[in-house]
């Protein structure tokens, strides 16, 4: 039986529960509630596991805040003794427009700190990532401001839509593996 981790990046705490920063927490806690797997308080993150077709899939959201991300993710794949081949990251992404979905089974971490992280920790880039746009409308230094900030009126109508899908690239992840999600997904 395969085992897969999948770690979704955000920043714990009420106040970054609806920013672009936590998408990925957003993806975790959607898949968690599809396969019925409710998330426990463990060591460096939140963690549920659930079954799809006879794969095991830890969920991870860490709790060592965004810019640690790679002591959780690097811990858990430890303690599961997962592979990095059956590693995915769920995370935002400012160079993609809002709601676009890529899956790529590499990359740089494009300034985002919670790859940084794992590229650090892990001593490469060579993992899957699945990357959730959230544009990038804004002023020159307000980088920041903008991934803490509340998604507008008109990405909270689209928002639940793109969560299913990515939720779905997800699954296909741990079902069919990558190549085939990513001919199935990216560019939809």
């Amino acid at each position: 039986m395969s085992k897969f981790l999948i770690a979704c990046l955000g920043n714990i705490g009420s106040e970054y529960e609806n920013t672009r920063h936590n998408i990925g927490f957003k993806v975790a806690d959607n898949l968690a509630l599809e396969g019925g797997a409710p998330f426990t308080t463990n060591r460096l993150a939140y963690t549920c596991e659930m079954k799809l077709k006879g794969k095991t899939i830890i969920i991870i959201k860490p709790t060592t805040y965004m810019n640690l991300s790679g002591k959780a993710v690097n811990y858990w794949m430890q303690a599961e003794k997962i592979s990095i081949e059956n590693l995915l990251v769920v995370t935002d992404d400012i160079a993609l427009p809002f709601g676009t979905l890529r899956i790529k089974p590499k990359g740089s971490d494009g300034g985002h700190n919670g790859l940084k992280s794992i590229q650090d920790i892990l001593g490469t880039e060579n993992y899957a990532r699945l990357r959730f746009g959230v544009g990038n409308n804004f002023a020159k230094g307000k980088q920041v401001d903008y991934v803490l900030g509340q998604w507008t009126r008109n990405e909270n109508t689209l928002l639940n839509s793109r969560i299913q899908t990515a939720v779905d690239m997800v699954k296909s992840f741990c079902s069919i593996g990558l190549s085939l999600t990513m001919t199935q997904f990216n560019n939809k």
